[in-house]
């Protein structure tokens, strides 16, 4: 349920029952105020006894117990009762005559055939005038007055009015009843307040106090969203935030570790041939190269350190925009089988004087076309390539590449003899920098952005490179491209 709906539903519940208590409340007023309000306990407690009648019936009354004083034998003519009946009938009263036990005149209107019985007693004094009773179901107010026939028998009349029992009822229980409304009214805010407060209020101030920990840097916590409606969504969203956010800052530190990483290997990198060159120079300053073959020798020695650095600064330089993604691919339809058989043609006949065998092992099926920025795919292979014949080191040396389909993809595969790598360097032979001998031989171990750039190269052709190797025997780089074929033509 959302939030809307419920705070709806909420409000719609709270005024649904203001009505209806207001509406009862005032019905009920409505019914039980009828006259004296100078003292409310007094009214509640007397009113129907104290005022059972209406003006017009009082009137009516006194009439009749002015017969009753004066000429009680007109109170035993009917046609006379039946007059003064009519006009109590009127006013909805009723008027009800007894003499002795008997009744000599009963109101058609009101009807109670156990009316005689439930009449009050013959009263001389006539000290209580005005009172109820209760017939059966029915509920009366009258006014009453006893008096004697001129025989000697006692006569005693009624002047009636028909009550509703539910508003004596409500008359005698008003008050319980406005304040159990009102407790009513109380216990709904307050399960109302509840609810919503356990529904919106609390998971609001986790979200406060989740947003004050990430004031304070603190990430290294979960927010878990208890519903599905808006505040809900809200705090999956706000996990979602602080998930992104601390895996930036992650990032971020891991960019930083990266760059010490690399200011360190660079700085190693170049340090070596830097200080062979400066020996070397030195050594011709100083006249050490005194013959040409020597001076050749030195010559020579600076010459090929310096095309290592510029080699280094040329990979990083590379590796450095294809990361930062600044480095543009011109995608185009190719075989990949024939663009393998010429990259192998052409290493086969660099390495041959290496003593290192080179074969091509296509797939035979027919063209596998992919999308490829030539150049590119060439260097990540050539770098796959280079990377097995440096640590070559069996009396037969030899690299296999091979194309191949893997459903939606195209396989590269170069697979060496060589001595394999360990299963604990496996995980970061794609790092830049990374080698797995310590001593950075760049002898052997190259420049460490050879595999980090094969891993960039891939990626930007939206495939992915792993790398598979059993010590002593050798290793298996892979790497995987979309078909072009297969619905994968568009480009970057």
């Amino acid at each position: 349920m959302s939030i809307r709906f419920r705070l709806l539903a909420s409000f719609i519940t709270v005024f649904a029952v203001a009505v209806v208590l207001f509406a009862l409340i005032s019905y009920l007023l409505s019914v039980a105020i009828t006259g004296d309000m100078k003292s409310v306990s007094h009214f509640y407690k007397i009113h129907y006894s104290l005022h059972p009648l209406t003006e017009e019936e009082e009137t009516i009354f006194l009439d009749l117990k002015y017969l009753a004083k004066q000429v009680p034998e007109q109170l035993t003519d009917e046609a006379l009762l039946a007059q003064y009946d009519q006009q109590l009938k009127m006013v909805q009263a009723g008027l009800f005559v007894r003499r002795d036990d008997e009744l000599i005149y009963a109101s058609p209107s009101i009807g109670e055939p156990e009316m005689n019985s439930a009449l009050p007693a013959y009263d001389a004094a006539n000290l209580s005038i005005r009172s109820t009773l209760n017939v059966g179901n029915r509920f009366f107010s009258y006014a009453k007055f006893d008096f004697p026939y001129p025989d000697g028998s006692t006569g005693s009349l009624y002047v009636m009015k028909e009550r509703s029992p539910f508003a004596e009822f409500v008359r005698t229980l008003l008050p319980i009843l406005i304040a159990v409304l009102l407790a009513v009214i109380v216990l709904t805010g307050l399960l109302l307040y509840r609810y919503l407060t356990r529904t919106m209020i609390r998971p609001l101030e986790v979200l406060k106090r989740s947003a004050e920990q990430i004031k304070e840097g603190d990430l290294q916590f979960e927010l878990k969203p208890h519903s599905r409606d808006e505040i809900g969504q809200l705090s999956q969203t706000f996990e979602e935030m602080r998930r992104r956010l601390n895996e930036s800052i992650q990032l971020q530190l891991q960019y930083e570790e990266n760059r010490k990483s690399l200011i360190s290997g660079i700085s190693h990198d170049l340090k070596t041939p830097i200080t062979t060159i400066k020996g070397y120079v030195e050594g011709i300053r100083d006249g050490l190269a005194d013959s040409p073959a020597k001076l050749d020798k030195y010559v020579g020695t600076i010459y090929a350190k310096v095309n290592e650095m510029g080699r280094l600064v040329d990979e990083l330089l590379l590796y450095s925009k294809l990361d930062l993604r600044r480095e543009p691919y011109s995608f185009e339809r190719i075989d990949l089988a024939a663009f393998a058989r010429d990259a192998a043609e052409e290493a086969a006949l660099e390495l041959e004087v290496r003593g290192i065998e080179v074969d091509l092992n296509a797939a035979e099926e027919g063209p596998v076309l992919i999308l490829a920025d030539r150049s590119k795919l060439k260097r990540a292979l050539d770098n796959l390539i280079q990377n097995s014949a440096k640590f070559m080191s069996k009396p037969e040396k030899k690299i296999e590449v091979r194309v191949a389909t893997d459903g939606r993809y195209a396989l590269l595969e170069v697979t060496d003899n060589g001595p394999g790598i360990p299963a604990e360097s496996l995980p970061y032979i794609f790092e830049r920098f990374y080698r797995g001998d310590t001593s950075r031989n760049s002898g052997t171990g190259g420049s460490g952005l050879g595999l980090a750039i094969a891993m960039q190269i891939a990626e930007g052709h939206r495939g992915t490179i792993i790398a598979n190797s059993i010590t002593g025997e050798g290793t298996r780089m892979t790497i995987r491209l979309p078909l072009a074929d297969k619905g994968n033509e568009d480009t970057e």
